[in-house]
């Protein structure tokens, strides 16, 4: 059950150009929030929009992700890099996404989108929320291919021998001397908690399907936002326990990560959300008109 890390971080290569998996993931969740987004548009489940508003929508909130997932990481993660070279900030390519960050960014895509539309904002949100979970696994997943995010060390049956997690001593070893100390149980000692998959499950799939079965039918107004909100942060909050702290730094307690600082007001603002929902109205779907020339 432990395994070693050898996935190449790129798909494939066309020329000089290199496709790697993490795009490819990016892609992927982007086509299912589109996917499912136009059934639940289909269904009238945001009265008023049709396809086309919601395609609008989809680029307002994918804007949302990338600006600030960005600057968020760099406000979040890496300030000091930022106050000393801000143009950091747009070498995308050297990674770095923060979830708050483009969670924000989300937040101010849809209120400006909703604004323009004459639209509660917590329609929208709750309308979105189901979409989002499967573009968060996927992420994770991508995390994991490209091996960064890992988890901590385990002793366990299972676990993932990340080459790029290894001490110093091994950095010299290339792919096949690696495989060959592998064989021999040697790197054992060294398997980490895939930490990224633990999050691909419960933000990806678990969430998903939550958000999916409980929007099933109309609710009040900040249930499924309020959902959402709090799992994302319980489950964040919990697998941060066996995940790396971000830059190897613990805030407090020795423990306690910025990932879980930043969950704290994501769970009470879950909170406060599904408080508010139990006098909160319905919005009851309103299926399309068809268009102009269809026929009954």
């Amino acid at each position: 059950m432990i395994y070693l890390h050898d996935i190449d971080p790129i798909a494939l290569s066309l020329g000089p150009i290199k496709v790697h998996w993490y795009g490819i993931m990016y892609l992927l969740g982007f086509t299912a929030a589109w996917w499912l987004g136009r059934k639940r548009i289909a269904a009238g489940r945001l009265p008023g929009v049709d396809a086309n508003g919601f395609s609008d929508l989809l680029f307002y909130a994918m804007l949302g992700v990338v600006v600030g997932g960005r600057v968020g990481y760099m406000l979040f993660y890496a300030l000091g890099d930022f106050l000393h070279n801000p143009l950091l900030l747009f070498k995308v390519w050297d990674g770095g996404m923060s979830f708050h960050g483009g969670l924000l960014g989300v937040l101010f895509a849809s209120w400006y989108w909703s604004r323009k539309h004459r639209l509660h904002l917590f329609d929208t949100i709750d309308f979105m929320a189901p979409l989002v979970p499967l573009g968060l696994g996927f992420g994770r997943i991508g995390n994991f291919i490209g091996a960064e995010l890992w988890g901590k060390y385990t002793d366990g049956t299972w676990g993932v021998v990340f080459p790029s997690g290894l001490p110093a001593t091994l950095a010299p070893l290339d792919m096949t001397m690696l495989r060959a100390q592998f064989a021999t149980g040697a790197l054992n000692e060294y398997a980490r908690h895939p930490s990224q998959l633990y999050e691909a499950l419960l933000e990806g799939l678990v969430m998903f399907v939550v958000l999916w079965v409980v929007s099933a039918k109309p609710r009040h107004r900040y249930v499924i936002a309020g959902l959402f909100a709090l799992m994302y942060g319980v489950f964040r909050f919990a697998v941060e326990f066996v995940r790396m702290p971000d830059n190897g730094v613990y805030i407090a307690f020795g423990w306690l990560t910025k990932g879980q600082i930043l969950c704290v007001p994501l769970i009470v603002f879950g909170l406060v959300l599904l408080a508010l929902s139990r006098r909160a109205p319905v919005l009851q779907p309103v299926l399309p008109a068809p268009a102009a020339g269809a026929r009954a």
